[in-house]
């Protein structure tokens, strides 16, 4: 084993050292931290540090687990993921079919310039654009929906509404970016073929449903199951900043991240939002290991290992 060890290191070692900066940052950001999950089974001080706090066990978890809204908020989280996920996927593939039919080159470059443009928009400027269209007194859409002779819709007071709102706005802000990848898939395909489906008579729309779509598969597999590992992640970033404290929208809006942030400012407690954390982990590595099971069982080929 050793053997074989050095002598691909003497072999590839120009690889190697070109490798060396993303395993050192894996190393320190991602595998160092890990020590750090021992504060989730200890009531952590910071004054005390690591070493001098005290060991509690599965209180932590206790505290979420038994939490009133333990099954909400995880619902949520599942629930808003799974559009998110879905959504952007879906409308990815569909952007990157659409660029790649683009022939124009200069009115390719611009259309991808527009498409990427959300992407590094901060969910802040999102949240001031959002609540100048959506507010009950003034909003924009609330002063068509009123010109239109309909009544106002009072968007910060509905819940029902906003899962359907943030899957718009992620939609929105990463379909364009999503897209790169299966962009860069299908400007890798064999051209031969396409040129063997025109000569036999096949019309665009048959060419994307039986070469490209086909072909995309495995790509799309591939980033649908890591996406998987972050289910239980919801994206605290977008949320907080357009949903706030305001607790009339948690029915639907209340995710994972929020209300352990919410807890660690009201509790102050690091080690239950350690311990929410670290099942976070745990139930996403269990997803991406069911998820890829199911998927080496029907296509093989598609599976991540």
């Amino acid at each position: 084993m050793f053997k074989n060890l050095r002598f691909d290191v003497k072999r590839n070692k120009f690889l190697l050292i070109l490798c060396a900066p993303a395993i050192l940052w894996f190393c320190i950001f991602s595998y160092a931290p890990l020590c750090g999950l021992v504060v989730a089974f200890q009531k952590y001080s910071p004054a005390k540090g690591i070493f001098g706090s005290e060991f509690v066990g599965l209180k932590n978890f206790e505290f979420f687990f038994g939490s009133q809204s333990f099954f909400r908020i995880t619902f949520n989280t599942l629930f808003l993921n799974a559009l998110f996920i879905l959504s952007t996927m879906v409308c990815s593939i569909l952007i990157a079919l659409a660029v790649s039919e683009v022939s124009n080159r200069w009115f390719k470059k611009i259309s991808q310039s527009v498409i990427l443009l959300p992407h590094f928009i901060s969910w802040t400027v999102v949240a001031l654009l959002m609540e100048a269209f959506l507010k009950t007194d003034g909003g924009i859409i609330n002063r068509f929906i009123t010109f239109l002779g309909f009544d106002v819709i009072p968007f910060y007071q509905s819940p029902r509404v906003w899962p359907a709102l943030l899957t718009f706005l992620r939609v929105w802000q990463g379909a364009g970016y999503g897209s790169i990848v299966y962009l860069a898939a299908i400007t890798g395909l064999d051209q031969e073929m396409y040129e063997a489906a025109r000569v036999d008579g096949a019309s665009r729309l048959q060419r994307i449903r039986y070469l490209t779509l086909p072909l995309l598969k495995s790509t799309a597999v591939l980033l649908f199951i890591m996406n998987v590992g972050k289910i239980f992640n919801g994206d605290f970033g977008m949320i907080y900043t357009l949903v706030g404290n305001n607790s009339v929208l948690y029915p639907t809006t209340d995710v994972i991240d929020t209300y352990v942030y919410r807890q660690l400012v009201e509790a102050n407690n690091m080690g239950m939002s350690s311990a929410v954390g670290l099942y976070q982990s745990i139930m996403g590595f269990v997803m991406v290991m069911i998820t890829n099971f199911i998927t080496k069982k029907a296509d093989p080929e598609s599976a991540l290992f």
